[in-house]
């Protein structure tokens, strides 16, 4: 019997090496749209470093219109939107942060049917901003303006709102057990209040913290109590506080005071859709 001969095959190649880091990014970086660099335009708005920037990537917390990004990631701010942990962050061009103390008699609003100031009138002209959320007239303090819509919105969800500290002289003194109510809730003609942080440092003197934002919440949730409002002011919006700042002066928010207020706007999402 005839024995074939065995075919000579070439030995196989060994595998090429895996490329170093580097050259995967910078691969991936070509394969993805053009722009900026992700962790560059975050450095921008105060993130932190650009080193620090790319671990916020790298461990999945940064997202460009929907999607979880990748080192590399390029992106266009005037078009995308860039959330960190669920908040917006302000990328594109052009963005400015007021902070106001409202003073008494100015309405909250872009423009009035009636020629009252509003708050408006007392920042700049341009670019043109709007209030985040709302102070009624008799109220004063602390409110911010911008023309970020996407924060806007963040702030002033319902159920993402961030906290709001006030201090409202009452007519009376409140009770423990007054007391006790605003912190487990209201009962007022649109529901119940959500708990409210609440103390009395002197007599009809009450520091009310809350993240609802419905209208007149304050002075009908002491109404109810039966005790009314002499005098509201609010004096934090999330982190930000100033108790330096004159009624009717404003000023720009610091880098780290917007990188502090979209980290709030974040905590607040995490907490409702991962309720304790």
């Amino acid at each position: 019997m005839m024995t074939l001969p065995t075919p000579d095959f070439p030995e196989p190649e060994p595998p090429l090496p895996e490329p170093p880091l580097w050259e995967q990014i910078a691969e991936q970086s070509r394969q993805l749209p053009g722009g900026e660099r992700l962790q560059k335009v975050l450095a921008s708005t105060g993130w932190g470093s650009r080193r620090v920037c790319e671990e916020l990537i790298a461990e999945g917390r940064v997202t460009v219109n929907g999607e979880v990004a990748k080192l590399g990631r390029r992106v266009d701010p005037e078009h995308d939107l860039i959330e960190v942990d669920h908040a917006p962050v302000g990328v594109k061009p052009g963005l400015v942060y007021y902070l106001l103390n409202k003073p008494t008699g100015v309405v909250t609003t872009a423009k009035d049917t009636h020629g009252r100031k509003t708050v408006v009138d007392l920042v700049p002209l341009e670019p043109r901003v709007f209030p985040v959320g709302r102070l009624d007239a008799d109220t004063e303090g602390l409110l911010l303006l911008t023309n970020d819509g996407d924060l806007t919105h963040r702030i002033t969800h319902p159920s993402h709102g961030v906290e709001k500290e006030y201090l409202v002289h009452v007519k009376g003194r409140l009770s423990s057990g007054e007391l006790r109510r605003l912190r487990d809730g209201v009962e007022l003609d649109d529901g119940i209040t959500a708990p409210a942080d609440a103390s009395q440092p002197t007599p009809g003197v009450i520091r009310l913290t809350i993240h609802e934002g419905r209208n007149r919440q304050v002075r009908r949730m002491c109404d109810a109590l039966g005790h009314p409002v002499l005098r509201l002011v609010r004096t934090r919006v999330g982190p930000i506080t100033d108790r330096s700042l004159r009624p009717g002066d404003w000023r720009e928010l610091s880098t780290g005071e917007r990188r502090a207020l979209t980290e709030a706007v974040a905590e607040q999402a995490r907490r409702y859709d991962h309720p304790s």
